[in-house]
C-alpha cells in the first residue's frame, strides 16, 4: 500500500513538473563539435527523462544475468525446501495417527530434502518413528543426541523421562524432570515429578521453593498453591516437632494460616502450641477447625489439652466442642467417650445412641460394647454389639491409593504423589461382603403357603399300619382323612436299618450366647407378596 501511495506521489510530480514547464516557453541551445543544436525546454526535459530510463533499464538487465545463476538456484533449492517440510508435515500427522511405516518413509524423505541441522524436528519425527516400530533402544539414542542441541535438549529430556516411566525406573525418570526443571520451572510435567522426588526424600523446604515458582509461574491456580503448600509446611512441622520445636511452630502456624480447614495443620499447630504452654491459642484454633469439619483427632487433642485435667474437666470441654457442631455423629462419639473416662455411663449410653441413630458405623457400635461391658458386664449384649459392629460399616480413615492409615502422611505411599491421602471410609469391607456372597452357595428359601382352613380341621399325619388284608383303591381314598392310631404292628413294619428321628425343638443356647436380635430375625424372614 505504501508503494503504490509512492508510486501514484512521483508520478503527480512528473505531471505537474511537465505542465509548468509547458506553461513557460523556451529554448535550449547546445554546441558540440562545431555544430549547434537547438530545442525547446519541454523536449530537451522529455529526452533527458528518456535517458534515464533507458539507463536504468539496461542496468536492470545486466543486473539479472549477473544474478540469475543465483536466482535459479534459488529457485529450485526453496522448492526443495517446501517439498521437506510437505513431508515432514505428512510424517508427523502419520505418527501422531500411529502409522509407523509412512511415518519412517516420510522422515527418510525429509532427511533427504531438508538438512537435518537445520530443522530439528527432523529428530522429533525420526524418534517417534522409532517408538511406533518398537525400537525403543533407537528413540532413546536419538533422545541422548537431542541433549547436545540447546534448541532441542528439552524435548530430549522430556523423551527420556517417558521412556525411563515406561521402564519403571522412577530414579532416572526423577533425574531427567530435575534437569528439565531448572531449565525450565513451567513445564508442568517436570515441576510434578521433581516434586515428588523432593518429598520423597523429605527435601520440604525445596518442594516450598517449587511450589512458589509454580505460583509466579501460573502453572497452578492460587488455592490449589495455598493447599500444596498447607501440607508442605504441615509435613515440615511433624518432621522438626522433636528437633526444632520453635521452627515446627512457625510452620504449622502458617500452614493453618493457609488452610484454616485442614485438620493435619490444626493439630500440628495447637500440638506445637500446647508444648509451648500457649493453650488458649492452641485452643482456638482446634475450635476453628470442628467447626470448619469436625474430626476425630481435633477432639482428641482439645479434651487433652491440659494433661493435669480431671475427667469431668475433660468431659465438659467435650460438650464444649458439641455445642460448637451439634448434631453431628462426631461431637455425639466425643462426649461418650469422655463421659466413659468419667464413668458417666448414662451420657456415655444416651450420646453413643445418638450417634448411631445419625450415622450407623462400626465405631459407634464399639464404644457402646465398651460402655455395655464396663457398666453391666452382660456379655451377650456386648457380643450382639460386636456382631453388629462386624456388619456396620468401616469408619472414616485416612485412605490413598487404596491404603488405610491410621495417622495422615503428607504423601502416599504407593505412588509418592503428594497430598494424595484423603478422610473417608475405606472400601474393603464392601469388597470381603460381595466375596463373601460369591462364595456362599445359593439356597432356595422356602415359601410359607397361607392356610387353606383352619389348623383343627387339617388332617393329622399317623403311621400308615394298614394290614396286608385291607384292600386299596376306592375305600383307601375314602379313609385317608382318618385319623389311624399307632399300634404295634405299625412300629412292627418299621425296618430295622431305619434313622431314628429326634423330636423337633429348640436348640440349647450357649450360656453367654445372646441369640438372634427378634428385630433383626422379623426384618430377615422370608415374605411373600401375595395380591389378595
Amino acid at each position: 500500500m505504501i508503494r503504490l501511495l509512492a508510486f501514484l506521489i512521483v508520478v503527480f510530480a512528473l505531471g505537474l513538473g511537465f505542465a509548468w514547464l509547458a506553461d513557460r516557453p523556451g529554448d535550449m541551445v547546445v554546441t558540440f563539435n562545431g555544430y549547434q543544436y537547438q530545442v525547446s525546454l519541454m523536449v530537451a526535459a522529455v529526452a533527458v527523462v528518456a535517458v534515464v530510463a533507458a539507463v536504468m533499464i539496461f542496468w536492470w538487465l545486466v543486473k539479472s544475468l549477473w544474478n540469475s545463476p543465483y536466482t535459479i538456484s534459488r529457485y529450485f533449492r526453496v522448492r526443495r525446501r517446501d517439498r521437506g517440510y510437505q513431508a515432514l508435515s505428512t510424517g508427523m500427522i502419520a505418527a501422531g495417527a500411529g502409522d509407523g511405516a509412512l511415518a519412517r518413509k516420510k522422515t527418510k524423505e525429509a532427511a533427504k530434502l531438508i538438512r537435518s541441522d537445520q530443522e530439528p524436528l527432523i529428530h522429533l519425527l525420526e524418534a517417534q518413528a522409532s517408538l511406533l516400530e518398537g525400537d525403543h533402544e533407537g528413540a532413546r539414542q536419538k533422545f541422548e543426541s537431542m541433549l547436545d542441541d540447546p534448541e532441542m535438549r528439552l524435548l530430549g529430556l522430556r523423551g527420556l523421562y517417558l521412556e525411563a516411566e515406561r521402564l519403571g525406573d522412577r530414579n532416572a525418570a526423577r533425574h531427567y524432570a530435575g534437569r528439565a526443571a531448572v531449565m525450565a520451572p513451567q513445564l508442568a510435567w517436570a515441576a510434578e515429578s521433581t516434586l515428588e522426588e523432593l518429598t520423597a526424600r523429605g527435601d520440604w523446604d525445596g518442594a516450598l521453593k517449587l511450589v512458589d515458582a509454580q505460583k509466579s509461574t501460573r502453572q497452578i491456580e492460587r488455592d490449589a498453591a495455598n493447599r500444596r503448600r498447607a501440607v508442605l509446611l504441615t509435613a515440615k512441622a511433624q518432621a522438626l516437632a522433636g528437633s526444632d520445636p520453635t521452627a515446627a511452630r512457625t510452620a504449622a502456624i502458617e500452614a493453618n494460616r493457609l488452610r484454616p480447614d485442614f485438620a493435619p495443620a490444626a493439630v500440628a499447630a495447637a500440638a506445637a502450641l500446647f508444648k509451648q504452654n500457649d493453650v488458649r491459642k492452641g485452643s482456638k484454633i482446634l475450635e476453628a477447625a470442628w467447626r470448619a469439619e469436625p474430626h476425630p483427632e481435633i477432639a482428641e487433642l482439645y479434651t487433652h489439652a491440659r494433661p493435669g485435667d480431671a475427667v469431668l474437666d475433660r468431659l465438659n470441654r467435650a460438650k464444649k466442642l458439641q455445642e460448637m457442631k451439634k448434631n453431628h455423629p462426631e461431637s455425639s462419639m466425643t462426649v461418650a467417650r469422655a463421659a466413659l473416662d468419667a464413668l458417666d455411663f448414662s451420657t456415655a449410653r444416651r450420646e453413643a445412641e445418638a450417634a448411631i441413630r445419625m450415622d450407623r458405623r462400626e465405631g459407634a457400635y464399639l464404644l457402646l460394647a465398651d460402655i455395655e461391658e464396663a457398666e453391666t458386664g452382660d456379655q451377650g449384649k456386648v457380643r450382639q454389639l460386636l456382631s453388629r459392629a462386624v456388619r456396620a460399616p468401616r469408619d472414616p480413615a485416612w485412605v490413598a491409593d487404596g491404603v488405610v492409615s491410621e495417622r495422615w502422611a503428607p504423601v502416599s505411599p504407593v505412588t509418592g504423589r503428594l497430598d494424595a491421602f484423603e478422610w473417608r471410609a475405606p472400601m474393603e469391607r464392601l469388597g470381603q461382603l460381595i466375596d463373601s456372597d460369591d462364595d456362599t452357595p445359593a439356597v432356595a428359601v422356602p415359601v410359607i403357603e397361607a392356610l387353606a382352613k383352619p389348623a383343627s380341621d387339617r388332617p393329622v399325619e399317623a403311621i400308615d399300619d394298614t394290614a396286608p388284608g385291607v384292600p386299596a383303591g376306592k375305600d383307601a381314598e375314602s379313609h385317608e382323612d382318618d385319623v389311624r392310631p399307632v399300634t404295634a404292628a405299625a412300629f412292627a413294619a418299621v425296618p430295622t436299618d431305619a434313622e431314628a428321628v429326634e423330636p423337633a425343638g429348640e436348640h440349647a443356647r450357649l450360656p453367654d450366647d445372646p441369640g438372634v436380635d427378634p428385630d433383626e430375625e422379623a426384618e430377615k424372614a422370608p415374605r411373600r407378596f401375595r395380591l389378595f
